[in-house]
Parts: C-alpha cells; structure tokens; sequence
C-alpha cells in the first residue's frame, strides 16, 4: 500500500526569484548615485560671440578688456608682463562695474594661454568671462 508520493522540492522549478536580482540593481543604483559626482568635469563657463553681434548689453569701457598674442598681454590697453598678470587683473576688476572680464585673441595664440587667463580671471574677482577673437 505505499504510494510513491512527489515532494514540492523534487519538481521542476517553474517560478523566478527576482529578489536577487533587485538587490543587485538597488547595488548599481546606489554605486552610480555615488559616483556620478565625480564624474563631472569641472570647467569655466565663458560667453562666446556670436557671428554678427554688433552691440553688447555692458558697455566696453566699464569691463575688463584682456587682448592676448603669442607676444604680448594686454589688460585695458597697457601691456603687462605674464607674471605680473594677476595683479593688473585684480586692480582692472576691481574698477569694472560688471566684474565682466572679455579675452580675445588672435588665431595664432595658444589655446593654453587662453585658459591661463579665463582661470586666474575667476580667480581674482572675476563674475562673467567673455572670449572673442581678433578680425583676420
């Protein structure tokens, strides 16, 4: 009289467990919500001309006006050393009513140059930066 009797654990099994796989993706969720920040590059925002823009909302001569070639940098017309850049910098922002600081330069100066600038403009005051570039 002894009947062969199927257990639940000896049949197929026929359901997913998807706990398993929610805690892995809580896992990457919260690894990448870490992360994420670092991720991020940190840079200068600048304002760039637009082809035909004639006039500007400041007016030029109560903002920081930096001209830049390979040879030489100018703050408000006078030329300045490079290592003397960052004092004629915090003096020229200090007189500018905007604290707008515009860089153009020509074609031919180097874009690390450029940089330099925009980077110790914010670093002495500086509240908007502007990049334009010389006529041909």
């Amino acid at each position: 009289m002894s009947k062969k009797r199927v257990d639940e654990g000896e049949g197929p099994i026929t359901s997913i467990n998807v706990t398993p796989l929610v805690d892995v993706c809580l896992v990457l969720v919260i690894i990448f919500m870490l992360i994420a920040p670092f991720a991020m590059q940190a840079g200068i925002r600048a304002a760039q001309t637009k082809a035909g823009a004639a006039v500007g909302i400041a007016q030029a001569e109560s903002n920081v006006s930096v001209n830049l070639t390979p040879e030489t940098v100018l703050v408000n017309g006078k030329v300045v050393a490079w290592e003397t850049l960052p004092i004629a910098l915090t003096h020229a922002i200090a007189k500018s009513k905007d604290k707008l600081v515009c860089v153009t330069a020509t074609a031919d100066t180097d874009v690390g140059r450029v940089v330099d600038v925009l980077d110790t403009s914010k670093q002495m005051g500086a509240k908007k930066l502007a990049i334009m570039k010389q006529g041909d």
